[in-house]
């Protein structure tokens, strides 16, 4: 009578062993998995053109860390829907470590809001920060002879003067946009506000003056200022900015808190290997400390800034906060 129970008890246990002697060799592959990264070429995807700014510091990473690997690193220009086509191509990549992500705020902050209904990956769940890279201020320029030689006084002049005042933006959703609308808010003036297909005709705009002012990126407009066809009244970040010396901040004109950065920062899929991410992180860390990598980013305005990991989610994270509340404001959908 005792003989089928044994029976039954015996090939359970056998069956629990099976299965736990498969696990057990399951995870030193893993390990080996990750720590003969990389196997093959890594491909660095950027989702903006050749020649733009994260196209650049793209590059430039891209080519120390294929030092430090030993191992070519492909990098790949995915440009459109504001850097979103691009983006979402990398979320959709095997979390191997063999393909990373170069972008921008845009993409991984501004976007879920912005294509609540067809955006088509979620920045916090399908892909893992490494480091943010550099981060650089916006500048607000209006044209040469604009009566209003700083920012309170370029206030001053919209209130005396409404329905009058017109800025151009790279379009609706850009941080050129977002970031003049929550000046309007704060400043509580309004501005009429003209889209463009590009910042070089945001410039033809403004030198021509059919246009008053614009947020853009100083390595577009430092360029033109230094040659005195426009002229900054203020910078978005919260101190002023050593790379752009002279030039006040936002906050400076009695505006607390206020901050519009542009920020790139390194990616890859979510689920990769949690020592590819830390190694690539120190990799990060190391490559812009050199000197030869700050003076590249100096020379696009964009001061060198790692961080961890975690620290570059809580970035996103209150970023996306402070821009959700300027989208929600302007009830702006881009679906």
């Amino acid at each position: 009578m005792n003989k089928t129970p044994f029976s039954l008890q015996r090939q359970l246990m056998l069956a629990c062993a099976l299965v736990l002697g498969t696990l057990l060799t399951l995870l030193p592959a893993q390990k080996a998995q990750a720590a003969d990264w990389p196997q093959r070429n890594i491909h660095l995807i950027v989702p903006f053109p050749g020649g733009s700014s994260p196209d650049l510091l793209a590059r430039t990473l891209a080519e120390h860390l294929a030092k430090r690997l030993d191992q070519n690193i492909v990098v790949e220009n995915k440009p459109g829907a504001g850097g979103n086509i691009g983006t979402s191509f990398a979320s959709r990549a095997k979390p191997d470590g063999h393909t990373l992500l170069v972008t921008i705020n845009g993409p991984m902050v501004t976007a879920p809001t912005l294509y609540k209904q067809t955006l088509n990956y979620d920045p916090f769940e399908d892909l893992a920060p490494i480091s943010l890279i550099g981060t650089s201020p916006n500048v607000l320029v209006v044209p040469k002879d604009f009566p209003a030689q700083t920012l309170e006084e370029f206030i001053d002049y919209a209130r005396a003067h409404p329905d009058e005042l017109n800025y151009g933006t790279v379009g609706a959703g850009s941080a050129s946009h977002l970031s003049m609308a929550m000046l309007e808010h704060a400043a509580d003036i309004e501005l009429a506000h003209i889209p463009y297909s590009g910042f070089p005709q945001i410039l033809g705009a403004l030198i021509a003056g059919d246009i008053q002012a614009s947020f853009m990126v100083p390595g577009i407009a430092m360029p033109q200022i230094e040659a005195g066809e426009i002229r900054a009244l203020a910078i978005t970040s919260l101190k002023e900015d050593p790379l752009l010396p002279g030039i006040p901040t936002v906050q400076e004109a009695g505006f607390e808190d206020f901050e519009a950065i542009s920020w790139n920062a390194l990616y890859v899929p979510a689920g990769t290997p949690e020592d590819i991410v830390l190694q690539l992180n120190e990799l990060t860390r190391e490559i812009l400390q050199e000197d030869e990598v700050v003076e590249r980013l100096h020379n696009l305005y964009f001061n060198p800034l790692p961080s961890s990991p975690e620290e570059m989610t809580e970035r996103m994270r209150q970023e996306k906060k402070r821009w959700d509340e300027v989208i929600e404001r302007l009830e702006l959908s881009l679906d």
